[in-house]
């Protein structure tokens, strides 16, 4: 009997959840096995998330995508986030991370693992805070592990613990004088936890305990990144890269107890900086998998960072990164609405999609053949259909009506697709008539 997917790739075990991947992706079994044994593929998939439809994240796979929500103190209606869940997962995302931050947060993340058929993560320590409802520095490191535990016995496929950031990683941080300090929710709350106790980060401490509840659980360990550049000009400095080498190093030791691992990456990055960042991480943590928010290519463009993010995220994941986290409209600015998670889905869709067809995934090029097909022949019912998002191609159409059906308002009946057509086919062209 296997412990974890890790332990059992190492074994020559072929679980269930290898085969559906492996059959998803049309991928050859023994490579995805063999991957999933050294690290690089990593199928998140708790034992208590019974409805979850495993799904793999690595190297040679499709980029895919994760989508944050949850309530807030401001914008606490579990309704809402909920519909925002079903939106996502009918949307093809195969990630939905829960960072409830007020609220019954247990009864919203039970929901979740007991319901939605993607992948659910969270980051426990947001939890803490909210569960204990006591004096950030009056929680003790005991009752800090005890969240963790609580994560994987509701069904928690991964989690996002902030380990990196030691005592060695915070005197960097505090003199490299940063421009925008920590801009990581949960690293900053353990960061300040630290400095008001004086203790040692104990999700780094006691790094053993966290791997035996993830073993028990077949939880996948997504390390957090504390010291994420909030901003261009803190990008690929001292302290993200000393708690990158951290990682590296915590890693390993998942590794040696077959837990999972995913490495989460930068924020706010320039475009010329992403490949070389990619492949540090490749190099330091050895091929696991890596999970980056955008990265934003410019801090200017409030309202539009689901833009910024999806040409980072394209970039990223083209060298190296497998799993983009979302990133909306309302970046920076808000919890975002449901049209927000919307904009969001489709901007990070696209650009794992971009990146699937520079690495070459088996296929990726298949859809683009095919609507491309479909514009050739003007046929505009099959273009829809083959869109990322049909509802709004439709509507654009819909919403402009043109003179000629073979045409649209933009050039009518100068369409060079709808001349070229008519010529080939032995036919007159009247453009004015």
């Amino acid at each position: 009997m296997y412990t974890t997917q890790m332990n059992a790739a190492k074994n020559g075990i072929i679980t269930k959840e290898m085969k559906t991947v492996a059959a998803n992706e049309d991928f050859e079994i023994n490579k995805l096995v063999d991957l999933v044994a050294k690290g690089q593929i990593v199928i998140p998939a708790n034992k208590n998330h019974k409805c979850l439809v495993p799904c793999g994240i690595g190297t040679k796979l499709r980029t895919k995508i994760n989508v944050n929500l949850g309530t807030s103190r401001d914008c606490l209606d579990m309704k809402v986030e909920l519909k925002k869940v079903m939106q996502s997962v009918d949307m093809g995302v195969e990630s939905i991370m829960d960072l409830s931050s007020y609220g019954n947060t247990r009864v919203f993340r039970r929901k979740l693992t007991t319901e939605c058929p993607a992948i659910i993560g969270t980051v426990p320590i947001y939890d803490a805070v909210v569960y204990y409802n006591k004096p950030l520095k009056m929680i003790t490191s005991q009752e800090w592990l005890d969240i963790v535990k609580m994560h994987a016995e509701d069904g928690v496929d991964f989690m996002t613990i902030h380990c990196g950031i030691n005592r060695n990683t915070v005197q960097r941080f505090k003199k490299a004088k940063r421009h925008m300090n920590l801009v990581s929710r949960g690293g900053s709350i353990i960061f300040a936890w630290m400095e008001l106790t004086g203790n040692e980060n104990p999700f780094y401490e006691h790094f053993d305990e966290i791997l035996a509840i993830c073993q028990k659980f077949d939880v996948t360990l997504s390390l957090g990144d504390a010291c994420r550049p909030g901003c261009i000009a803190d990008s690929g400095d001292i302290p993200q890269i000393e708690e990158l080498v951290s990682l590296g190093e915590l890693t390993s030791r998942a590794w040696e107890k077959d837990v999972q691992v995913i490495i989460e990456g930068p924020g706010h990055m320039p475009l010329n900086e992403i490949r070389a960042n990619m492949e540090i991480q490749q190099t330091v943590c050895k091929g696991a998998p890596f999970y980056v928010l955008g990265p934003l290519v410019t801090d200017v463009a409030p309202g539009y960072d689901h833009i910024t993010s999806a040409i980072g995220g394209a970039i990223a994941a083209t060298y190296g990164a497998s799993f983009l986290c979302y990133v909306t409209p309302a970046e920076h600015l808000r919890l975002p609405t449901i049209e927000d998670v919307r904009e969001g889905i489709v901007a990070a869709k696209i650009a794992a999609h971009a990146a699937d067809i520079a690495k070459g995934i088996k296929g990726a090029k298949d859809w683009d053949y095919k609507i491309s097909e479909a514009r050739r022949e003007l046929n505009w019912e099959k273009q829809f259909d083959l869109a990322l998002d049909p509802e709004k191609a439709r509507r654009y159409r819909a919403e402009s009506t043109p003179e000629a059906e073979d045409t649209c308002t933009m050039c009518g009946k100068m369409c060079a697709v709808r001349n070229v057509n008519k010529i080939l086919r032995g036919e007159n062209v009247e453009i004015m008539d």
